[in-house]
């Protein structure tokens, strides 16, 4: 049954992005030119607030367990071009790289390589808030893909290269709609079929959705709903031996 799920989750998003692929609207001139002054001038606008909330989160971290306030991960930017994205760090000192099966990263609430205001920030999103630098010196915008990691470059089929059409965001079209609850293959073409179809009024849609799915919760951890689906199937087995 999960299985067909995810058949079916992919068979939708590859339609969407036939779809929706000849629009080109990162062509347009709301991608090239007014979404670039909106990111920069909401920036600043919010600057003394995400200071405000930045301070504690920064002191929390250093008083924890006394290592380094800030994380750099490699990325892929617009045109696969290389920088370093910044968060908060959440997990402890020289946590080794945890991945699936398909190259996403291992995430779980039981994950012992996050700290307690690693878990905290994560869980609130609030570890994304020194990305707002990133979209100042502009390699990301407020509203766009997902970053790609460098590691990652040569796995790309030629329709998920269009996702690099457009800078990564903060958030975008997959964080606010399934957050963690996609492959990687469907993330990275409702990527695309976002960069093909990108407008403001999209990209507000996105925003609001982003509160209301951080607020709720939803869709945080991929491999507790991975562990779930297991743990039913070993129970629906030993009750099939109880019963012989």
């Amino acid at each position: 049954m999960e299985q067909l799920k995810e058949n079916s989750i992919g068979d939708d998003v590859e339609k969407l992005y036939e779809s929706g692929k000849n629009k080109q609207r990162y062509k347009g001139i709301y991608q090239l030119v007014v979404k670039r002054i909106i990111d920069v001038l909401l920036c600043l606008l919010i600057l003394p607030l995400i200071l405000l909330i930045s301070i504690p989160i920064a002191i929390t971290i250093k008083i924890e367990d006394g290592g380094p306030i800030f994380y750099k991960s490699h990325r892929l930017g617009k045109g696969f071009k290389e920088f370093n994205m910044l968060k908060f760090r959440s997990m402890r000192v020289n946590a080794p790289d945890l991945r699936n099966d398909d190259g996403s990263t291992y995430n779980s609430k039981t994950d012992n390589r996050v700290t307690c205001i690693g878990r905290i920030i994560r869980e609130t999103s609030l570890d994304e808030l020194p990305q707002c630098f990133n979209v100042m010196l502009g390699h990301m915008s407020l509203v766009g893909p997902r970053a790609g990691d460098v590691e990652s470059r040569d796995t790309y089929e030629e329709d998920e290269k269009d996702k690099m059409l457009v800078r990564p965001g903060i958030t975008g079209y997959t964080q606010a709609y399934y957050r963690n609850n996609l492959g990687v293959r469907e993330k990275r073409l409702y990527d695309a079929w976002y960069a093909h179809n990108v407008s403001i009024w999209l990209d507000i849609k996105i925003l609001f959705k982003t509160v209301a799915t951080v607020l709720k919760k939803e869709n945080l951890y991929t491999n507790d709903a991975n562990q779930e689906s297991i743990t039913k199937q070993e129970q629906i087995e030993k009750e099939k031996i109880e019963v012989k």
